[in-house]
Order: C-alpha cells, then sequence, then structure tokens
C-alpha cells in the first residue's frame, strides 16, 4: 500500500469535512436530521414515491426506512397511503407541512452552496466542479444498466399515462390541466377502438413505468399517428425515448402505413431530437395557447 497517496486522501478528507462543515444545516435545522432531509428531498421530486423505491433511492433497509418514515409521519411531515392499483404497495407522500419544511431546507442549502461558489472566479468554480465531476465519475456506485421492457399496457397503465403527462408537463413546462384533459381525451379514444393497425407500449426500466408511446390510425386509412410519447425523467439517458420511436415507427411500416405524422411543440426540445434522428420532417406550424402558456405546435411527417 502506497503511504504517500493514503495520506493525501486522509489530508483530502480532513479538508472536505471542513468544507461540509461550513455548509452544515445549522441550529436552525437542526431538527431534521441528514435522512429526513433527504427523504423530504426524494418527494420534493416525485409526489407520491413507493416506498421500495424510496429505499432503493436512499439505500436504507426496511426496518430503518420504517422507523424513519413513522418519525416523519409523527410530526406531520409525510403521510403513508396503500396503492390503489397494489394494495401490497405502501406509498409516501409529503404533507403540506412536509413540503414547507422541505422549500425552507431547499433554499438554506441553496444560499450556502451559493456562498461557496462565489468565493471563486468563473474559472475557479469551473475548475471545482470539474473534480466534483471527476470524483464522482471514479469512486460513484456504477451500477448496470438497467433492464428496458416494452410491452402493452394492463389494466391501471392508461391512466398512469394521463396522470403523468399531466404532472410533468405542469412541473416542467407550465401546462394546465387543459393539456390533462387532451390526453385523457387521446386515451379514451385508444381504449375505445379494437383495431390490429394501431398499438400501445408501456416501458418499463427494472420493472418499474419510465415511459409510453402509441401508434394510432389518422382519418386516412394510409396514414399513422404518433402519440403520447411519454419519458420520466428518471429514465433519461437510457436510450428510452429512442427505443419508444424506433417501435412506433417500425410498426406503422410492418402494417402497410405510407405516412406517420406527428404534432409536438417547439420547447420539446428533446423528443424533436428524437423525432428528427427517426426520419421526420417539419411539415408545418402555429402559434396557440390552449394549454396556458404560448407556444408554436408543429406538426412532423415521416414518409415510408
Amino acid at each position: 500500500m502506497n503511504t504517500d497517496r493514503v495520506a493525501a486522501v486522509r489530508a483530502f478528507n480532513r479538508l472536505y469535512t471542513g468544507v461540509i462543515g461550513v455548509l452544515d444545516e445549522g441550529p436552525a435545522d437542526a431538527e431534521y436530521s441528514l435522512p429526513e432531509a433527504r427523504v423530504l428531498f426524494e418527494l420534493a421530486q416525485e409526489d407520491p414515491l413507493a416506498v421500495t423505491d424510496l429505499r432503493k433511492r436512499l439505500d436504507l433497509d426496511a426496518g430503518y426506512a420504517s422507523r424513519l418514515l413513522a418519525r416523519l409521519e409523527s410530526r406531520g411531515l409525510v403521510s403513508r397511503e396503500r396503492s390503489d392499483e397494489d394494495a401490497r404497495r405502501q406509498l409516501v407522500r409529503p404533507t403540506q407541512a412536509g413540503r414547507d419544511a422541505f422549500a425552507l431546507l431547499n433554499r438554506r442549502s441553496t444560499d450556502r452552496i451559493g456562498g461557496l461558489l462565489s468565493r471563486f472566479d468563473e474559472e475557479g468554480q469551473q475548475r471545482l466542479l470539474a473534480a466534483m465531476r471527476t470524483i464522482g465519475d471514479v469512486v460513484g456506485d456504477r451500477k448496470r444498466d438497467p433492464a428496458l421492457v416494452l410491452r402493452p399496457p394492463r389494466p391501471g397503465d392508461l391512466g398512469w399515462v394521463v396522470q403523468r403527462h399531466g404532472a410533468l408537463y405542469a412541473r416542467e413546462y407550465g401546462f394546465d390541466v387543459r393539456f390533462e384533459g387532451l390526453v385523457a381525451g387521446i386515451v379514451a379514444d385508444f381504449a375505445a377502438r379494437d383495431d390490429s393497425g394501431q398499438a400501445f407500449w408501456i416501458a418499463e426500466l427494472d420493472g418499474e413505468r419510465v415511459g409510453s408511446i402509441a401508434c394510432a390510425r389518422a382519418q386516412g386509412a394510409d396514414t399513422a399517428k404518433l402519440r403520447l410519447l411519454l419519458l420520466e425523467p428518471s429514465a433519461r439517458g437510457h436510450g428510452v425515448g429512442k427505443r419508444l420511436v424506433t417501435e412506433c415507427v417500425e410498426f406503422a411500416r410492418a402494417h402497410g402505413y405510407r405516412t406517420m405524422e406527428l404534432s409536438t411543440v417547439s420547447i420539446l426540445d428533446a423528443a424533436r431530437t428524437l423525432y428528427r434522428a427517426a426520419g421526420f420532417a417539419l411539415a408545418g406550424e402555429k402559434d396557440f395557447d390552449d394549454w396556458g402558456p404560448k407556444l408554436t405546435e408543429e406538426t412532423w411527417r415521416l414518409e415510408f
């Protein structure tokens, strides 16, 4: 063992723990332990969250997770309930008090980290961030690529597609409830049709639903429509979107369609990149504000 290298790591540890001390939440936040703060953070990202998923994300054993959630629940910060889809699954969600507590912790943490970064000029900040990424790449837990499965919808999946469209697009783009209503109408129309020329896929990563897409028949018998592309933030970077679009396009091609169309909006850059890579070309655009923000609706077309 190289003692000089060991000494260098120990010296870095002393420096790092000193920096962490500067960033400690302090007396005002002492009522929240680090695990409690991490739970509130995860629930702020996804509400509700399955307890099994929370345990995986925070690497908690079942007993400790149960005691931790019981403490938070007794303080009125979270609530637990059984899933309507699967009574064996327990869901946890933040209460309004829990959301308020997270907002306070998040604001204070942001201010402290911003204060640390402000000690350095732009070049110094970039060097610091690059060094952090390097350490994360070297010592981080590099899990294998999760298993991706595309499957037909099961009971409950279509409702999930509507709910996740509404929640994600409201949070990320400010779409209002009218967008969720539009998605509900598309899903209902799909479910009402018995047509071998249409298909629906649910994407799973390691057994968790992370995306969807549908191929529907347009008014013209030779034209298919790509609809309901959805990708959860946790699935981004795993090639799920590309796989969904490819599956949908190949289905349309195999079923004799001559054209495939889709509608999207110009702010959805990631989706537009996927469509362009699959061979779609922009065919038309118009401005509208049906879902709250002012948007440009685009029509894209692919000829087979």
